[in-house]
């Protein structure tokens, strides 16, 4: 592969790619133009395949998007270039008059909601958070919502904790075909109804007496949406997206019904054990199921600069274990681990057989088995910063455990294991603060734990 000017990141990920070609080497390189073509680019993608060449299709914007089905389920590795410049916009642009609309509308309604004495607090009550978590079990949503929601709800004198999310995934219905879990790209979460029509699907499940922004209950609200034709609409845009696909496209291929759920069990857990005694939280729903029972090695880091470089230059193995410490809410201010475990997922060696665990955070476009905000942090002293190289991490998501049960590859007691993290932890020093100014520094000097919220105290 042959990039010109690439960027600092596209180099992390693409270590072995030839960054500036030789002039005296003599080569061939393939490109495509004006695709994709259903009738013509499979068999030149087979071709390819065969012979192990490489080639850039450049996209044409309109092809993409009547051809988006056929391309999100082609199943090859593709070099993609859109020749169109508005390509990019053409989801935005069509229906942009509509989210302006919606804009002025509620500014309009917050000033009603002014006028008849209807405040914060009358609308966020433990109810409407229970709402939120059930929406979220049923599009799949973040691991970030297991901060953001308990952190919101503590401003609000509301108590949401890690067990109340987890109670609440367990049988609840996940309905959204969306990636990374599913296959539609997001935009169609809009055309087949967006969250109204999730939250009609799972209304038994809610509580529809809650007080809403309109001034009248969710109960209402969701009446009112199937009398003033609102899902007629969706499904008119729908149809005109997918007018061009191979077979029609249904609401149900994207937001499944209720009883043709795609899962009955929510989409994340929350995981405890010696290794995160206040919890950790995986996104379940985008895991490989190989992975809902393991047992890895650990290969600790203690940042995920050297996490990805150890990942690029093939220095983890399949059934490792790696960790990414020091980067929670007190270590580092707790950014995203997206890029590391992305480069797993890339590998196929890595992708169903290496666990990425961290007191970061993730993306709500990550994939595969990453578990985060492990709680106590390591920055604190939490058993993340007491794991070793070689460790045995026992990973069983049925019965949400994360923990260490092994050292040197030996298994040990719980009591035996107990008494080792002991000793670690007595020897344990902690790190230099990694900010010593400025809001970071005050950041990380207040902030609670990942599990709780990693709001400051």
């Amino acid at each position: 592969m042959f990039i010109e000017q690439p960027a600092v990141f596209l180099r992390w990920l693409y270590p072995t790619a030839i960054w500036r070609m030789s002039r005296k080497k003599k080569v061939v390189y393939l490109t495509f133009d004006d695709g994709p073509i259903p009738e013509s680019t499979p068999f030149i993608l087979q071709t390819l395949k065969e012979f192990g060449i490489h080639a850039t299709f450049f996209m044409v914007g309109d092809n993409v998007r009547r051809s988006v089905l056929w391309v999100a389920t082609a199943g090859a590795a593709l070099t993609l270039v859109c020749d169109d410049p508005m390509a990019a916009l053409w989801v935005e642009n069509s229906y942009t008059p509509e989210l302006k609309q919606a804009a002025y509308d509620a500014g309009k309604q917050l000033m009603e909601l002014v006028k008849k004495g209807i405040t914060a607090k009358d609308i966020v009550t433990k109810k409407s958070f229970e709402n939120a978590i059930m929406v979220h079990a049923a599009i799949s949503g973040s691991t970030n919502a297991t901060m953001h929601l308990p952190a919101i709800a503590h401003e609000f004198g509301i108590e949401i904790d890690a067990d109340t999310f987890d109670r609440m995934h367990r049988g609840a219905h996940y309905l959204l075909n969306i990636r990374p879990s599913g296959d539609w790209p997001a935009q169609y979460f809009y055309y087949a109804g967006g969250v109204p029509r999730v939250m009609e699907e799972i209304k038994s499940m809610l509580h529809l007496d809650v007080m809403t922004v309109t001034g009248k209950t969710l109960g209402e609200n969701l009446e009112e949406l199937k009398k003033n034709g609102f899902y007629q609409h969706c499904d008119a845009i729908l149809a005109e997206k997918t007018a061009g696909f191979a077979r029609p496209v249904s609401r149900e291929d994207i937001i499944h019904s209720f009883d043709n759920a795609k899962g009955t069990d929510g989409s994340i857990a929350i995981l405890k054990g010696n290794l995160a005694p206040e919890g950790s939280v995986i996104k379940h729903t985008a895991c490989p199921k190989n992975m809902f029972h393991a047992t890895l090695r650990a290969r600790p880091f203690d940042s995920e600069e050297e996490c990805i470089s150890a990942v690029l230059n093939k220095q983890v193995q399949p059934g490792d274990a790696i960790f990414i410490r020091y980067e929670g809410p007190r270590g580092s201010g707790m950014p995203e681990m997206f890029y590391t475990g992305e480069a797993i997922c890339a590998d196929p060696k890595l992708a169903s057989s290496v666990a990425l665990i961290t007191d970061g955070r993730f993306s709500g476009a990550s994939r595969g088995p990453v578990i985060g905000h492990v709680s106590p942090e390591a920055a604190v002293g939490g058993p993340i910063a007491l794991v070793e190289e070689g460790d045995l991490i026992r990973i069983d998501v049925p019965n949400r455990q994360l923990a260490i049960v092994g050292v040197n590859g030996e298994e040990k007691t719980p009591e035996e294991m107990e008494a080792i993290l002991a000793q670690r932890r007595a020897n344990w020093k902690p790190k230099a603060p990694k900010y010593t100014k400025g809001l970071l520094k005050l950041y990380s000097q207040h902030a609670v734990s990942p599990m709780k919220g990693a709001y400051m105290e």
